[in-house]
């Protein structure tokens, strides 16, 4: 039997499985590069205001280091294409390693490889799967890109260019999720040493462009996707680098796919005490050792995003001095005081969405650990349904205070810091941030509600924050109506600091979080496990 007989049935089993996951990061990205490019083309119409932005753009520290050089300054679509590169970057190469890992390590550890192995199946064929299904889509996302931008009015060559830089860092880290699958034996640990990867490849980028070391960027395939030079003389024999890079990362992780038993990892496991400590005697404690690992990733990456922030808060006028457009477009995203006000509001909302992600995935922890079978013999104790699960929902509700806490917090001291009034900025960002917290919650309600009621729809909730992203990110630049930017929580925070704060609308969207997870929770007491 060949070492990859089976991989044709185990690829259309993978893609019809993440179907709905797939379609809906490339559709998110798909519009994230569409809002952009159809953002860019309207506020930037002239040379003298596309020179300004690029000026100030390329002459902040704060902002070279959070998305990079803009390195065809004479076109929108040079812009467009810097605005995509490092922040895209990290989001396709995000995809990629969840969706290997569920095809790998993650069908593994449930037992189900070894069910499939029994039949006609190769001993590679299972990872030839996985990686088949990243690429799969990562294809599928550089076509649509390249279509999106076209439809925005920019040149085809450089949209191709687009999606292929975005394709670099996808197909990079399908490989690298091929490797980590192979060297740790739980699911949760491949994800883990996959995305401190992509950690340090972001920062490699970042330090090398704050610090113009030329060289640096070029150990990051994060870097390497700006190198492509979209919408200028394109370099495509970066494109060549990337995929050369991801065979041979592919090569190594069939080589250690070999070396390994299956349900094993390489990477030693150590065994846990026979009883457990008395601080893990109770649901809540139990959620903690299952969440902390999560929550302190989020908050050092909301820590240094606040920083960012308020590094470049200071000279926010100089990047948009050209453009009236983009102080319109600022004002209605984020208030109509000043501009820096206005950006501000703009960003922390963006932070509050961000936030969201996290409560989303806290709550569908919930359901992944019902599927896992981890459930039942936790209530075949003395413990409950509805007490297991408010230790999970405390952090639903808890984390985005932390995580917004944290932002605003570094945001406040990297600002007073340049404009020497820590006493004033610290607590005006603060208060920015933590408004954010109560649509973040509406959202986890509504993943919850779909958890306790339809489990098996329990991942359309990122379906929902989806939706809520595109109507806070493209509702202003394509001025829809009131009535259906209302439908996203977020259009109800106050924009402070560009706004007065009002209570009622706080309040009212905690009444909603809360009505709507009692929901979710009465149908989760009532309904069958699994």
């Amino acid at each position: 039997m060949s070492v990859l007989a089976g991989t044709g049935q185990l690829l259309k089993l993978g893609l019809r499985r993440s179907r709905i996951m797939l379609a809906v990061w490339v559709y998110a990205l798909a519009a994230y590069a569409a809002s952009t490019g159809y953002g860019f083309t309207k506020l930037y119409d002239s040379q003298e205001s596309l020179h300004d932005f690029v000026s100030g753009i390329n002459g902040n520290g704060a902002t070279v280091a959070l998305y990079g050089r803009i390195l065809v300054p004479g076109s929108v679509g040079g812009v467009t294409a810097w605005r995509l590169g490092a922040i895209g970057g990290v989001l396709v190469a995000v995809m990629s390693i969840l969706l290997v890992i569920r095809h790998t390590r993650g069908d593994e550890e449930a037992g189900r490889l070894e069910l499939v192995g029994a039949g006609v199946v190769g001993r590679r064929a299972p990872l030839t799967a996985g990686l088949l299904v990243g690429v799969v889509a990562n294809l599928a996302l550089a076509l649509v890109t390249m279509i999106v931008l076209i439809a925005c009015g920019l040149p085809a060559v450089g949209s191709l260019a687009v999606g292929l830089a975005w394709a670099i860092p996808g197909l990079c880290f399908t490989a690298v999720a091929g490797v980590t699958a192979q060297l740790a034996e739980t699911a949760q640990a491949a994800r883990g040493i996959a995305l401190a990867v992509v950690g340090v490849a972001y920062l490699l980028r970042a330090a090398g462009d704050a610090a113009r070391v030329s060289w640096l960027p070029w150990l990051s395939p994060i870097g390497w996707s700006q190198q492509v030079r979209a919408y200028g003389a394109e370099r495509w024999w970066v494109v060549g680098l990337g995929v050369v890079v991801a065979v041979a990362l592919t090569g190594a992780a069939y080589a250690l796919v070999e070396r390994r038993d299956l349900g094993a990892g390489l990477l030693p496991v150590r065994p846990g005490p026979a009883e457990a400590a008395p601080s893990l005697r109770s649901p809540l404690a139990l959620a903690w050792r299952l969440q902390r690992g999560a929550l302190l990733a989020w908050l050092s990456g909301f820590a240094v995003y606040g920083a960012a922030i308020g590094g470049v808060l200071k000279g926010i006028g100089d990047l948009v001095k050209g453009s009236s457009s983009t102080r319109d477009l600022l004002s209605r995203m984020g208030g109509q005081r000043s501009l820096e006000d206005s950006y501000v509001g703009t960003v922390m909302g963006v932070l509050g969405l961000i936030a969201a992600v996290y409560a989303v995935q806290v709550v569908l922890r919930l359901r992944t650990e019902e599927t896992a079978q981890r459930l039942e013999p936790l209530l075949a104790t003395r413990v409950r349904r509805v007490r297991w699960s408010i230790g999970h929902l405390l952090f639903a509700a808890a984390g985005p205070v932390v995580l917004l806490g944290a932002a605003g917090v570094a945001a406040g001291v990297a600002h007073g810091l340049r404009v020497h009034d820590l006493g004033t900025q610290v607590p005006r960002l603060l208060g920015a941030a933590l408004v954010q917290a109560p649509a973040a919650w509406v959202t986890a309600a509504v993943a919850l509600l779909l958890f306790g009621v339809v489990p098996r729809l329990a991942p359309a909730a990122w379906g929902v924050l989806g939706a809520f992203l595109l109507l806070g990110q493209l509702g202003p630049v394509l001025k829809l109506s009131q009535a259906v930017m209302d439908l996203s929580p977020f259009t109800h925070v106050p924009k402070l600091p560009g706004a007065d704060l009002t209570v009622t609308p706080i309040a009212a969207l905690t009444a909603v979080a809360v009505a709507v997870a009692a929901v979710g929770l009465a149908g989760f007491r009532r309904r069958d496990i699994g």
